[in-house]
């Protein structure tokens, strides 16, 4: 019997996935929770053989989760709404062994926990095209000064924090709109949100 643990926020679709798999002959749904701090600890509690996480959900995304449970015996499965190469390459990295979307016919889930227990590897179609596609552009410095700006701080401050000046600073914000093709820093933290690049 394959144990499962699943973690969505939408109460909803959280019951909908949790009895589509106990109908399953070889599945059972042994935890539900509702953020990822809760997927956490039931992981830790319960030891299923697959975790199946959306991404945006309170306290800590699916994907903070995937990173705490890497290493663990547990392989994860993402079922999120966002096709977005960032999320995939962060979900990459933290070691996930599915990532779908959840447009997918519900029938595919099953198969694909089925193929994760069997060891392979199942990804979402449209994300494979493009995740070679899109490296973030900004060096390591520009993402600095851009995480400064998205936590609220102004260019005298994040002068302050780098021990840089406050032109280096403006001159900074100004390659970073021309590297995203954005008009304002609203529009480049928006950008760099939806791509997955913030740490």
């Amino acid at each position: 019997m394959i144990k499962i643990v699943i973690a969505e926020d939408q109460q909803m679709l959280l019951g909908a996935f949790g009895s589509l798999l106990n109908l399953e002959e070889d599945m059972e749904v042994i935890g539900l929770a509702s953020n990822g701090n809760e997927a956490v600890a039931l992981v830790k509690k319960l030891s299923p053989d697959i975790c199946i996480m959306d991404i945006e959900m309170p306290g800590k995304t699916g994907l903070e989760a995937a990173e705490e449970l890497k290493g663990l015996n547990c392989r994860l499965i993402i079922l999120t709404t966002f096709a977005r190469s960032g999320y995939f390459q962060r979900a990459l990295k933290a070691g996930v062994s599915g990532y779908l979307l959840k447009d997918s016919p519900s029938d595919e889930l099953a198969k694909a926990i089925r193929s994760v227990m069997a060891g392979r590897r199942i990804y979402a179609p449209e994300l494979m095209d493009d995740v070679y596609g899109e490296e973030n552009p900004l060096t390591d410095r520009e993402k600095e000064v851009l995480e400064l700006i998205a936590d609220g701080k102004n260019t005298k401050e994040i002068a302050e924090e780098l021990r840089i000046k406050t032109g280096t600073v403006r001159n900074y914000i100004s390659v970073i709109l021309d590297k995203l093709e954005v008009k304002n820093r609203i529009e480049a933290i928006t950008q760099f949100k939806e791509k997955g690049w913030f740490k």
